[in-house]
């Protein structure tokens, strides 16, 4: 049994599968899931686990050079766009329209879905090394 990280063996496979600018995407409940995406499923129910919860365990267990978000986040979810911004403050941090960033999860190595219910609560976390 792992000691540390992430337990869920899914999320750990994917983050081990990673490599340098691969990405997955950490997606609210109602964010389509492409076809063929890998969706890994956390939502239990409204709220739970929350998008926050999920993003700061998966960033302790990966190495992140950025961050892509929807630009609608600012104006429809303000306390989730100011925790990517303070949470992610030494990364790269790219805004993209919302319709632009559901056509890049369709290049995602997976989603993983949370149980959030609050609008724009989604990003994609793209894998850096941790050797220069």
């Amino acid at each position: 049994m792992k000691r540390f990280g992430i337990l869920n063996s899914h999320i750990a496979k994917i983050l081990a599968d990673l490599g340098h600018t691969d990405f997955i995407v950490i997606a609210d409940a109602g964010l389509p899931i492409p076809d063929g995406v890998k969706k890994i499923d956390l939502a239990i129910k409204g709220g739970i686990p929350s998008f926050i919860d999920v993003v700061n365990a998966v960033e302790e267990d990966m190495v992140i050079e950025k961050v892509i978000i929807a630009s609608e986040i600012e104006a429809g979810n303000p306390e989730h766009a100011s925790y990517l911004k303070d949470k992610f403050a030494d990364k790269e941090i790219e805004n993209v329209s919302h319709a632009e960033f559901k056509q890049l999860t369709k290049q995602a190595k997976a989603v993983i879905r949370t149980g959030e219910i609050t609008p724009y609560a989604n990003c994609i976390l793209q894998s850096g090394v941790f050797f220069n």
